[in-house]
């Protein structure tokens, strides 16, 4: 069966594995790194702020562009007496006759940079779906997810998503090397992170001077216990991740490059 230029010469079993570890790296994708020192940026200072919205073009190696994605800011009501903003990714993927689906949400409360609940839906063919809910407690230092629970060795714990925005608020300087221990499962700790350098990115939505961020992620439960991303971070106030890549079995290289700039919340009607 042909699907067109670039798959047609694959088998569905093929196009299936290469769509399912896509799917398992942008599960992943936001699981990048955290501050070190235990103060934390007061909410104003934040470099992101509701309203905020970034769209990206999806690549995924010798299939080229198949999906969109989106990450986004959004205004929530509070979580058990904390204020809080809501952080959204939501990714869909095609290739042929296979579709990828992939929903997260993070509650990060406002005047600290802690995860209160987490949340993700992820669909791929001929898989189980992924889904749970977990609630975070910080002061106990404890979660309980709808699978499993556990004991945190934080109290300004962090999940998958809120970890992305995490690293936007980090004064990153080029040599950087880092290891940091902050989500709230100890299983997925640590993050080792590198600051590789400086350089100039070309994407859809302009060309950029950007911070290449490393990030060897763990991760037990897939790519081989490691997986490791490269994040190109605007080298401005805003820290917008510009380009996000990772190496994908059978497909080779995952690429998310943003479309066009947000408006800045505060320009918005």
């Amino acid at each position: 069966m042909k699907w067109g230029r670039g798959v047609m010469t694959l088998r569905p079993a093929t196009l299936r594995r290469a769509l399912l570890a896509a799917a398992m790296v942008l599960g992943a994708l936001a699981l990048a790194v955290a501050p070190v020192a235990s103060a934390q940026p007061a909410a104003a200072a934040r470099p992101f702020a509701a309203g905020e919205a970034l769209p990206y073009d999806v690549s995924l190696g010798r299939f080229g562009k198949c999906g969109t994605g989106w990450l986004r800011v959004e205004r929530a009501p509070a979580l058990r007496g904390e204020a809080v903003e809501l952080l959204r990714f939501d990714f869909e993927a095609k290739v042929g006759p296979f579709h990828v689906q992939h929903h997260s949400r993070s509650w990060l409360s406002q005047g600290r940079l802690a995860s209160l609940r987490y949340f993700i839906d992820e669909r791929a063919p001929f898989q189980k779906p992924v889904q749970d809910l977990v609630e975070l407690y910080p002061e106990q230092q404890r979660w309980e997810g709808a699978r499993a629970r556990g004991a945190s060795t934080t109290r300004e714990p962090l999940d998958e998503l809120s970890f992305l925005y995490a690293v936007r608020t980090l004064a990153l300087e080029p040599g950087a090397s880092l290891r940091l221990d902050r989500h709230f499962d100890p299983r997925r700790n640590p993050v080792s992170v590198r600051v590789l350098g400086r350089e100039r990115v070309q994407v859809p939505a302009g060309s950029f001077d950007a911070l290449l961020v490393e990030l060897e992620v763990k991760d037990p439960q897939r790519y081989g216990g490691r997986g490791v991303l490269r994040i190109h971070l605007t080298d401005d106030a805003r820290r917008l991740p510009v380009r996000i890549e990772s190496e994908v079995p059978i497909a080779g290289h995952l690429v998310l490059e943003l479309q066009r700039l947000p408006v800045a919340p505060e320009e918005e009607s």
